[in-house]
């Protein structure tokens, strides 16, 4: 084999018992990960031929990275490359598998006896194991990996390091939990892997897919459509093979679709169009978070009749509607709105330092009966309005958490740089 699409193949960089990863040449910074048609289980101990399984296990991982990285969460995955094989940025992997847990079954249950089966983890429960099929993928406490010093493309693999890597490996997870959720599917546990791209960003890397996990549709056991199928296996027949593939088969055509459709909408009403700056910062901050938005000019002082049959347009046509108002001095636009309607509603007024405890007031002070929220900054009622939308749409709620491991990773870096002691 010398191509796959229009990539020309250079050395094999790693073969492993269901992939090949491929240098590409022509292509700097980036390889090809290529699935086999193969199953295996216990360390390899366990393996068969399982005809077609190299495009389920492509498809699946293409879809869940498409989740992923529309969610903003850093991977390598850069697109699929035919239907066996995908592009990814090349990196140097961590030989550790990062497992993440929501009930306890499997090896948890024979490492920590007395734990019942079904025990849920609040928040979810994360292990680390070194990967080495010759000792069984030892499970590794922080320190172990912390003094292996790991330095993978100048980066040392410190405590620090381990942190992100332990905050994104419950964050993908949960994530994926509340995707498979809109199937009616509880995703039990799972595995994942990082690399250290050439840019030195700890980036999540290669597959996930049906061997990755458990999944129990409906919360039960008894229906597992997972890997577990095959290892609970103590002979295993062609027929037991078409049951692993059919369930495999079954999992992808469950993530066809699974990104929530983008039918919300945030209506930023301005009571005058010197507001329009703001109002844009607001619309950035949106967009920023995934979220939809119009801009609107109407005064509820000035033009009552016409702000109420503004807001009744976007009654009749949108379930998912939020209204940021934005209106300096005596604010009537979202206390009117607010009186008005059943959706929520958000004041953000433009406010001037010199004004600003005058101002404010008339946005804080609501008669009774009203229940709209004010805020003081554009990046906070962005924040607000994917809050509550997130509520319903778990891609706007991925993405406020990745932002907050976005923000936690930037804090981070910045400790590391400047800490130090600095002698006297």
């Amino acid at each position: 084999m010398t191509s796959i699409k229009e990539y020309k193949l250079g050395k094999i960089l790693i073969e492993g018992k269901t992939k090949q990863v491929y240098d590409l040449p022509q292509n700097p910074g980036l390889c090809l990960l290529l699935s086999k048609d193969r199953i295996t289980a216990g360390d390899g101990v366990k393996a068969h031929d399982l005809q077609g399984k190299s495009e389920i296990s492509n498809t699946t991982n293409g879809q869940v990275f498409q989740i992923l990285n529309e969610a903003g969460v850093r991977t390598a995955y850069v697109k699929p490359a035919g239907p066996k094989a995908f592009i990814a940025k090349k990196c140097q992997m961590i030989p550790i598998e990062w497992v993440t847990r929501r009930l306890a079954t499997g090896s948890y249950l024979k490492r920590n006896t007395g734990v019942p089966e079904g025990y849920r983890f609040s928040p979810p429960k994360q292990e680390t194991f070194f990967k080495d099929d010759a000792n069984h993928d030892p499970q590794w406490s922080d320190e172990q990996i912390i003094s292996a010093k790991f330095n993978l493309n100048g980066v040392l693999i410190g405590q620090d390091e381990v942190d992100i890597m332990k905050k994104t490996t419950v964050l993908v997870f949960e994530i994926l939990e509340k995707a498979w959720s809109t199937r009616n599917c509880a995703l039990i546990d799972m595995k994942i892997e990082f690399g250290i791209d050439e840019e030195g960003e700890i980036v999540l890397a290669d597959i996930i897919d049906s061997d990755s996990w458990r999944l129990w549709p409906a919360g039960d056991k008894r229906l597992m459509v997972d890997k577990q199928v095959y290892r609970n296996l103590t002979s295993v027949t062609s027929a037991d093979l078409d049951v692993v593939k059919s369930n495999f088969v079954w999992v992808s055509k469950q993530l066809q679709d699974i990104i929530p459709k983008n039918d919300h909408l945030v209506v930023i009403l301005m009571g005058s169009a010197s507001d329009l700056d703001h109002c844009e910062k607001i619309s950035k901050q949106c967009k920023a978070l995934g979220l939809n938005t119009e801009l609107r000019v109407t005064s509820a002082h000035k033009g009552p009749e016409e702000t109420l049959r503004i807001m009744r347009e976007y009654e009749s046509v949108m379930n998912n509607l939020i209204l940021i108002t934005v209106a300096g001095r005596s604010n009537g636009l979202g206390p009117v709105l607010s009186g008005s309607t059943t959706y929520p509603v958000i004041n953000c007024p433009p406010l001037k330092a010199e004004n600003m405890p005058i101002d404010v007031w008339s946005s804080l002070n609501l008669p009774s009966g009203l229940g709209c929220a004010t805020v003081l900054y554009p990046e906070a009622a962005a924040l607000n309005a994917a809050q509550i939308l997130g509520l319903s749409n778990y891609m706007i709620w991925a993405k406020l958490r990745v932002k907050q491991l976005n923000n936690f990773v930037t804090l981070k870096k910045a400790d590391k740089q400047v800490r130090g002691v600095r002698k006297a």
